[in-house]
């Protein structure tokens, strides 16, 4: 989730992280923010500190009072060591001073997601299937395989969460933001199709766990 409500930066984040295949939320406001919490998990929180009906560190402070973990970045204009180190102590646990390159902003969210999902290496070997979430690469019996950006997104989710029952709700979620109004959950489906198609032969294989989603397992 993005909580900016400065409309010219938040565009440009939420661009940049699209193309990357990073489901993005928006919210303009603290309420806002709130409202998308209560009906919704995220793997990274970006934060500004300066919004229209408060600070951001009291978004941060009420996460952390209910013991929500979620990673959080702050973007803030603030140059001083005592205001970073504040913030730092209300509960982030990163952040970048504006203005600041999206490459940077990419890769420290990036950094945050695989740092809670408590995978440290930049390569997983999974069966037969090779898995770098930094290059964006993945490579089946060492051949290289091509996947769109919402195809890898799908694959790291499956990843991230081998052996575990994920269900087509938090699968869409993952792959698709609140503003992407006019998709179905048949597109998920549509995804789900094109990955074992590409995974074909694999020892890698994406089981359909009936009424509840799909589950990743590796076969002998």
């Amino acid at each position: 989730m993005l909580v900016e409500d400065t409309f010219d930066m938040a565009e440009a984040i939420m661009i940049r992280l699209d193309r990357s295949g990073i489901a993005c939320d928006l919210a303009k406001t603290l309420e806002e923010a709130r409202s998308l919490l209560d009906v919704q998990r995220y793997d990274v929180i970006v934060l500004d500190l300066n919004l229209p009906d408060g600070l951001g560190t009291d978004l941060l402070k009420e996460l952390r009072l209910k013991s929500d973990r979620t990673p959080v970045l702050v973007l803030t204009a603030e140059f001083s060591v005592d205001d970073r180190v504040s913030t730092l102590n209300s509960g982030a646990d990163d952040y970048l001073v504006k203005p600041f390159d999206h490459r940077e902003l990419e890769a420290r969210i990036q950094a945050l997601y695989r740092r809670e999902q408590g995978d440290k290496a930049e390569e997983l070997a999974i069966g037969d299937l090779t898995f770098n979430a930094t290059a964006r690469v993945v490579r089946l019996k060492e051949v290289p395989v091509n996947l769109t950006r919402r195809e890898f997104s799908l694959l790291e989710l499956f990843i991230r969460n081998r052996g575990k029952v994920l269900s087509k709700e938090r699968l869409f979620e993952g792959i698709f933001s609140f503003q992407d109004t006019d998709v179905s959950m048949n597109a998920l489906e549509l995804y789900v199709a094109r990955l074992r198609k590409k995974l074909s032969g694999s020892s890698v294989v994406i089981e359909t766990q009936r009424g509840l989603g799909y589950k990743l397992e590796v076969h002998d």
